[in-house]
């Protein structure tokens, strides 16, 4: 207590405006002793407490209660709440973190992301004038930056952007600025790491769907990833100008196929053409836009006669869908009582909160309605950085997890997610989840454990930057001159935490490339390099036997982006060869082998022997190999070679030259010579006795499975059904709706080479369809005898150019 009050002396200088307390009178004295009151003090000292006079001693205080929260998240991930962390915050910190929402918008192809991104921009202010996707004004979206993006009206990649929405509460009339940073997501499978890292750094996404298509494959696998990441959602039903629009079978679908409680909060007035505005169930408030663009919202208490009905219906079930997943209105539910407005909005909150909900919400973005209350939306009900738990592996207590604490005051962690190159170098986005990053300030890179500077700090807007010198706990900027790769985690030094990077799906498809001039090739490697680190689910390698160039991605969208790339950013002509499908080989049956490998030539020669069996595991993962021995037969230090023999082998197969899945091999017997056996030997043996038992354990080809959803106008169900007969599909399912049909179905991959011209071709250019991995499954055997004897007639072809 000594030291405090020292060091509040010598730096507060309003210290000596704090009253001395009276000292009591002396025993000799006879006057009576002198008592300290209320009463007796000064004013000033009354007025204000202590750390309102001190801002060192606030300081002080304010320390101490962080390291306390630091200290309490390190014992572990569940030994701290959210609620916790909040109640112990600096309440201008606080006010800060709480008026900040990190959205991402994800959705089908074509469903309107885009569109719809380009309105809030529009309504935020932050652009001030709105171009369309494929617009005749030849300027197209915002967010669409790149010139491919453009012309072929699709998102290719993620694009960030922020904006500021004024919201007034309802009910208060209190009204607040909110910080929203957003990003716009690509909607085509091929580009699904895209969708992937956003919603890793996201605490908040908004699922559109198609008032006419509903919900449809990739809605489907954009529901999985919010799952895998624990994203609260709501949902915005657009297109209602549309067709055959129907918001109600939407959400049907939705409680059906994504298995996720979901009710409107909304209702049109009127469909298609004649849509007029919507009516906000919450509050039985109808709503129009009016002005340029929908600028103007005008509420009212005056709900449409056709509309009153259905609206009271609709909150009817709102209410039923809220009590079976929130304890509140249960009660009240059960009572037979009508919940306040507060109530259903806090109870929605708490709902989609905790993943057991989500809201939707209608309109038409192309028509300019019902943006502004999805955004309103947005506040009322996604969370803000600090009512999300994020955790982090302690690298030094054996990847313990840890809960990470978003105060700026605390020591920085933050998440590289996103890389690009850029006119300055490598762009690199970052997610802060803890503490502050400064411009011109230093940061450690916690995989190469390298100190690196920050040279410029930017918050992006699509393609465009706006440099700040601080970025707090809670938001998302990018850097330059950053040197490091997709999910990389800076600290600032003191922490040993590591993030957990987000899922990275394999490849399924690859080629090979090549430029067509020599002069080209070093513009062709920095392209290959800077595309590499860019995209996690594009690889390139080197073929050893013919020493061409493999690329390998997502889907033949995927890899013509890539090619079309290099041609126009680095002057690249490129030559590509056909396609070629990622094949796996595993085996069937269990069998024993005992194989010797003995060369003798001039001095030491080669043996080793090895006897075991090889197996399938049961399931189509990660190789196993078990160490069988008993005796010491085999020296340690070769059953490791032995390991490794078995490693090579899986990563190219005898029957094909393709990786290994989903075999066990146990090496249970051997033979070891004193001058001839070595570690190479054994390697050497162990490969040998994979390739021969390998086709004796009755191996098969493993081709790549795709779920497969074309959609054509209905008139043209019977020409899809046969293509995809032709290509021996397993249909699934069949959706026929007012005008357009889905169809859904497994399909071998190599089935799917060129579908694109085809099924144009067959529905007069109306047609599209999405395809994604979804397992490895046995070849027929008539493909795989023709797949065996190519390889087999390539292989003697090369060995007579040898």
């Amino acid at each position: 207590m000594k030291a405090r009050v020292h060091l509040l002396r010598r730096h507060c200088r309003q210290f000596s405006a704090l009253a001395p307390v009276p000292r009591p009178t002396p025993l000799r004295s006879l006057a009576p002793r002198a008592t300290t009151t209320a009463a007796s003090r000064p004013q000033s000292a009354l007025r204000y407490p202590l750390s309102q006079r001190c801002p060192v001693f606030e300081g002080i205080r304010n320390q101490s209660g962080v390291a306390a929260v630091l200290a309490e998240a390190a014992q572990g991930a569940d030994s701290i709440t959210n609620e916790s962390i909040i109640s112990r915050m600096d309440p201008k910190e606080l006010g800060r973190i709480k008026n900040i929402r990190n959205i991402g918008i994800a959705a089908h192809i074509d469903s309107g992301k885009t569109t719809a991104t380009e309105r809030v921009l529009f309504y935020t202010g932050r652009i001030h004038s709105i171009h369309e996707v494929r617009g005749k004004d030849s300027v197209g979206a915002k967010m669409d930056s790149m010139d491919l993006e453009r012309e072929k009206g699709i998102t290719i990649k993620s694009a960030a952007t922020f904006c500021n929405w004024d919201r007034k509460d309802p009910l208060t009339g209190e009204e607040n600025k909110y910080h929203i940073n957003l990003i716009d997501t690509p909607g085509h499978i091929d580009f699904t790491v895209e969708v992937e890292r956003a919603l890793r750094v996201l605490d908040g996404a908004v699922m559109i769907l198609c008032a006419v298509g509903g919900v449809q494959s990739q809605t489907i696998t954009v529901d999985r990833q919010m799952r895998r990441y624990n994203v609260p959602r709501i949902s915005f039903i657009n297109k209602l100008d549309r067709m055959g629009a129907n918001p109600f079978k939407v959400i049907e679908l939705m409680n059906q196929k994504l298995k996720i409680p979901a009710a409107a909060v909304q209702v049109p007035i009127g469909t298609e053409e004649h849509l007029k505005g919507i009516v906000d169930i919450v509050r039985m408030k109808a709503i129009y836009f009016e002005g340029l663009r929908g600028i103007q919202v005008k509420e009212t208490d005056e709900i449409p006669e056709s509309v009153r009905e259905l609206a009271n219906e609709k909150r009817s079930v709102l209410i039923a869908a809220l009590a079976d997943v929130d304890d509140e209105i249960a009660e009240i539910w059960l009572e037979e009582q009508t919940p306040t407005v507060e109530q259903l909005r806090a109870a929605i909150r708490r709902a989609t909160l905790a993943l057991k909900f989500t809201p939707v919400f209608m309109g038409s973005a192309l028509a300019d309605k019902g943006v502004q209350p999805m955004l309103d939306g947005v506040i009322d009900y996604l969370p803000n950085p600090a009512e999300i738990k994020n955790t982090a592996l302690d690298r030094k207590r054996d990847e313990m997890s840890v809960a990470l604490v978003p105060y700026n005051s605390a020591p920085f962690i933050g998440l590289a997610f996103k890389l690009e190159e850029s006119n300055f170098g490598q762009l690199t986005y970052i997610r802060v989840y803890q503490g502050m990053l400064k411009r011109t300030g230093f940061m450690y890179n916690v995989r190469t454990g390298k100190k690196v500077k920050v040279p410029r700090l930017v918050r992006m807007h699509s393609n465009e930057m706006e440099d700040v010198d601080n970025i707090g706990a809670g938001e998302i900027c990018a850097v330059f001159g950053v040197e490091c790769a997709s999910g990389d985690t800076f600290t600032d030094g003191q922490q040993s935490y590591t993030l957990q990077s987000m899922h990275v799906p394999e490849p399924v498809i690859s080629l090979a490339i090549k430029p067509k001039s020599n002069n080209q090739s070093a513009n062709f490697a920095k392209a290959m390099a800077r595309f590499q680190r860019e995209d996690p689910t594009f690889r390139v390698s080197q073929d050893s036997e013919t020493q061409e160039t493999i690329i390998s991605g997502m889907g033949e969208l995927h890899i013509e982006i890539y090619v079309e790339r290099m041609r126009r950013e680095y002057n690249v002509d490129c030559i590509t060869g056909q396609p070629k499908v990622a094949y796996r080989e595993t085996v069937t049956e269990t069998v024993t082998f005992d194989h010797t490998l003995k060369k003798q030539t001039g001095g030491a020669g080669d043996f080793a022997r090895v006897a075991g069996l090889i197996e399938p595991t049961g399931e189509l993962g990660d190789n196993e190999f078990v160490n069988g021995i008993i005796g010491g037969s085999i020296d340690e230090k070769y059953i490791f070679a032995c390991e490794k023999g078995f490693r090579a082998s899986c990563d190219k197969g005898p029957l094909l030259g393709h990786r290994v899945l989903g075999v066990r091999m146990t090496v249970n017997d051997g033979a070891t010579h004193v001058v001839d056996s070595s570690e190479m030997a054994f390697k050497t043996a162990t490969q040998q006795a994979m390739r021969k038992a390998f086709k004796d354990a009755r191996a098969i080809v493993l081709e790549p499975i795709m779920r497969v959803a074309v959609t054509s106008p209905a008139e043209f169900q019977g020409a899809i059904v046969g293509l995809m007969n032709k290509r021996n599909a397993i249909i699934e399912d069949t959706e026929v709706g007012v005008d357009d049909f889905t169809l859904y179905g497994e399909v071998g991959l190599h089935g799917m080479f060129g579908f694109s011209s085809v099924l144009r071709a067959a529905t007069q250019g109306k047609g599209e369809f999405t395809m994604e991995f979804l397992k490895y499954s046995p070849a027929l055997p008539q493909h795989q005898k023709e797949l065996i004897e190519k390889h087999e007639k390539e292989m003697k072809e090369k060995e007579k150019e040898k």
